[in-house]
């Protein structure tokens, strides 16, 4: 069990930076991972240069039409991953995707970001999108996510969980 005071230390070390700011080959590399497919049933293909342009348009979108987006995620100093809210319909998605080795950073991470999804009016529950290989959802059910439907986007099947968060 990490102590109270490691989580505070952990999570002052936390920051949220524009995805622009990590280098390409990092971001390629860490998509590029086998170990990340295992859970992200729309992750296909390989991911080069042409999938990290892709992949960066389509966030800078998100940015621009709703003032919010993904964010790099940086421990330390360190990246770890990228995630954070993105607009879907009416809701606000939240999603966290870490390097292998950072995977026992989610809920220090969560917490961090649920405290920003709090403190900004326009977002008054999240919705967390998982697919059915994730099994371990204790820690998600802990911080008052319920359990909402079975749904599909762009093809592939996910859990969706919702937490209010006003």
């Amino acid at each position: 069990m990490v102590s109270s005071k490691t989580t505070s230390r952990i999570q002052r070390d936390i920051r949220f930076v524009p995805l622009a700011e990590i280098a390409a080959d990092k971001i390629i590399a860490h998509m590029s991972d086998p170990r990340m497919a295992l859970h992200m049933p729309l992750l296909e293909g390989s991911w080069d240069q042409a999938a990290y342009d892709r992949f960066m348009a389509i966030k800078v979108r998100y940015w621009q039409r709703d003032g919010l987006g993904h964010w790099a995620i940086l421990c330390g100093g360190a990246y770890v991953g990228w995630g954070g809210f993105q607009k879907e319909g009416n809701d606000w998605d939240y999603g966290l995707v870490l390097r292998p080795e950072y995977f026992g950073l989610g809920m220090a991470i969560t917490r961090k970001a649920l405290a920003f999804a709090r403190s900004d009016r326009r977002i008054s529950h999240v919705t967390f999108l998982l697919p059915p290989t994730r099994t371990k959802l204790g820690a998600l059910k802990r911080i008052g996510a319920i359990f909402v439907r079975q749904i599909t986007h762009d093809g592939a099947v996910f859990l969706q969980y919702r937490l209010e968060t006003a």
